[in-house]
């Protein structure tokens, strides 16, 4: 066990009451953080403030909370802020500082990711054009490019100063640069420029991927790791292409081979040395994924929890999702956008304004499936975390798999001093993995009785934990003295109490009575709300008038870009798409979303002749939330560039690729 542990502070997380003013001291280790001597393992969720209207920040962290996120990780992008050279903008939905106190309001601590390259499908990763026309080598240690650099970061320390961690503020780490390949000197050199400004943060961190050329001295950054259900960014047009199959299998190995194929290339698995002597951390763990012009996944709830059960079978002790929030890209002098024809960055191209991720908190903060269904994790995570982070992770089945093997049960074991826990996971994304019959189960010595475990299940068993022997349910949380677990639909509920007692076949009974004891039996739908005050949800408003005034007059002509894939239309081109007029009726615009199910390729909306919002077609509907309009604002117009016959694009098996475009319903929910 690595002796050597760097002091830093973290927020208590959810259940702890010690306030801003009083800053625990938090340690780690090659396993975990360790607050005030206590493991703990953190959900660290990612929200980019400049995506959201101010107005609705609040709000939209309070939803993060109830979701069980405990940090915010955020990009601050470089040519959201300073799109003139010199001109820097901290107003409105730029306002970095309003952001930070709102967090601090929440008890929300803040990982800032400064860049200066952050990517996050921004134009040039973030970079403004004006400092590709300076003559620098960018991402350097040219002199040039880190002088523009220390005086970003001044800028971004004008508005973190009092907010830091030591200040009682919520900024507790900073990110440096951003999937960063060369040496290790640069980051060092960044670091060094922040702590020459000011920033005096608890601990700092970096991707952990791909490997650097040479490393940072240890204790200097902590690496943090990925892992995607699918990418946009791939070449390929095919469905499942890439090996995100990888993500679906218990591993040793931290880091992903996937992310960011299109500019890393080829990557072998392979760390950092040294980086194994690092508590396992992610900051990219997939809620959802993007849609580029050229390939546009469709995302199931089931990726996102599989790939997070997966991760924490595998031994890592804080789970950061990217994104946990979607947004939307804010009005510019220009488009901010990731495009083919930028100056950097341009591999893809990508919505306009739309950054809804299909992330668990979407464009508007409308919560997916996904939402509910890792908050059962989260609450796992948060209740048993000090139990759990130290346990090594055991690998009992193939580490290296082909893409759908089904020839055994995916599951790994997690255990210490006695106590343990069997993570299971019989599914991957697109694939068909069956049902595995006569399953015999070990850990820490208990045997589990044959088990069948159906297809798709994914799910985690405890051994010896809170007077439990062995259990085929899941634990939730434990609250108050009282244990809740989940019963896993499809398979009977077996309790194995340390007493002796043994219950077959129990059923769900809820909160409200125990099953044996002290422990509660949830149904999957109760186990993913539990603690969970919903509000009531207005009725939905059925057929919203439109009108289609005017047909597409002619096909957008596809054309490739300089990385060697489909152009998105421009400007010019919706000149000639189909035109529809989408009357607003009267109603209650806030918490309303205008649900749009269409067939084309690219829609585009507009209020008052301004775009507001965009859409790659990929069998979900155009989502819009109508408390964003000005409250003048009566119709709206929606424009489709028809489907086109063999399009260079990669559809998934949801969409409707029939050549046209159609609207089909709107409603107003």
């Amino acid at each position: 066990m690595l002796k050597s542990r760097v002091c830093i502070v973290l927020l208590l997380l959810l259940s702890l009451t010690v306030g801003m003013a009083q800053v625990p001291t938090v340690e780690w280790d090659k396993y975990s953080l360790i607050i005030d001597g206590r493991r703990v393992m953190p959900v660290m969720g990612e929200v980019h403030y400049s995506r959201i209207p101010a107005e609705e920040w609040q709000a939209e962290v309070q939803k993060m909370r109830d979701g069980g996120v405990t940090i915010l990780a955020c990009y601050v992008f470089w040519n959201h802020i300073e799109e003139t050279e010199g001109v820097f903008r901290w107003d409105g939905q730029r306002n970095l500082r309003r952001f930070l106190e709102v967090c601090a309001e929440a008890d929300m601590p803040v990982v800032l990711r400064v860049g200066p390259f952050c990517h996050g499908e921004v134009r040039n990763g973030g970079i403004p054009d004006w400092v590709f026309t300076k003559g620098c080598k960018t991402r350097r240690e040219d002199p040039l490019f880190l002088h523009y650099t220390t005086i970003l970061y001044r800028q971004i320390f004008t508005q973190a100063q009092g907010l830091q961690w030591k200040d009682g503020g919520p900024v507790i780490a900073m990110q440096f640069d951003n999937e960063h390949r060369g040496h290790g000197s640069y980051l060092m050199r960044l670091k060094s420029i922040a702590n020459e400004i000011g920033f005096d943060l608890p601990f700092y961190t970096r991707t952990g991927w791909p490997e650097l050329a040479s490393p940072v001295p240890f204790g200097s950054m902590i690496p943090l790791y990925g892992d995607y259900a699918d990418g946009f960014w791939e070449r390929s047009l095919k469905e499942t292409a890439g090996n995100y199959y990888k993500a679906f299998n218990f591993k040793a190995f931290r880091s992903s081979t996937a992310i960011a194929t299109e500019q890393l290339g080829e990557q072998k698995e392979r760390l950092t040395e040294g980086d194994e002597l690092y508590p396992y951390f992610t900051c990219e763990l997939g809620g959802g994924m993007m849609t580029a012009y050229h390939r546009r996944p469709y995302i199931y709830p089931e990726d996102a929890y599989s790939l997070a059960v997966v991760k924490l079978g595998s031994g890592s002790n804080l789970l950061g999702y990217y994104m946990y929030h979607g947004g939307t890209n804010p009005d510019g002098l220009g488009e901010l956008n990731e495009t083919q024809r930028t100056p950097a960055t341009n591999y893809n191209d990508m919505p306009v304004k739309n950054y809804d991720f299909q992330a668990p908190l979407g464009e508007f903060g409308q919560p997916y499936p996904h939402y509910y269904t890792l908050r059962k994790l989260h609450l796992f995570m948060h209740d048993f975390g000090e139990l759990v982070a130290p346990m090594e992770a055991q690998f009992p089945c193939p580490q290296d798999i082909e893409k759908g093997d089904d020839s055994f049960l995916r599951y790994s074991i997690r255990e210490k001093d006695g106590s343990g826990f069997i993570f299971i996971n019989n599914y991957e994304r697109l694939q068909s993995l069956g049902t595995k019959r006569n399953v015999r189960l070990e850990a820490c010595g208990v045997k589990f009785p044959k088990l069948t475990i159906p297809a798709g299940t994914v799910c985690i068993f405890p051994v010896n934990v809170e007077g439990i022997r062995y259990a085929t349910a899941q634990l939730i949380a434990k609250r108050d003295g009282k244990v809740y677990m989940e019963q896993i639909p499809g398979i009977p509920t077996t309790l194995c109490m340390a007493d002796g007692k043994v219950l077959r076949g129990v059923k769900p009974r809820g909160t409200e009575a125990p099953v044996y004891g002290n422990i509660y039996l949830l149904d999957s739908h109760a186990a993913s709300h539990l603690f969970l005050d919903e509000p009531s949800a207005p009725s939905v408003i059925e057929g919203v008038a439109y009108n289609k005034v005017r047909e597409a007059t002619a096909d957008y002509t596809i054309t490739i870009g300089r990385n060697k894939v489909a152009e998105a239309p421009r400007d010019e081109h919706f000149d000639a798409a189909a035109v529809y007029t989408i009357d607003i009726p009267e109603c209650e615009r806030a918490g309303r979303i205008m649900r749009i199910d269409y067939r084309g390729d690219v829609a585009r909306l507009y209020c008052n002749g301004k775009l507001i919002a965009d859409n790659f077609y990929n069998g979900r509907p155009m989502l819009y939330g109508l408390w964003r309009l000005p409250e003048d604002c009566r119709q709206l117009e929606l424009r489709i560039i028809p489907l086109q016959k063999d399009m260079l694009v990669y559809f998934p098996r949801e969409a409707d690729t029939t050549p046209g475009e159609a609207v089909k319903r709107i409603v107003i929910e």
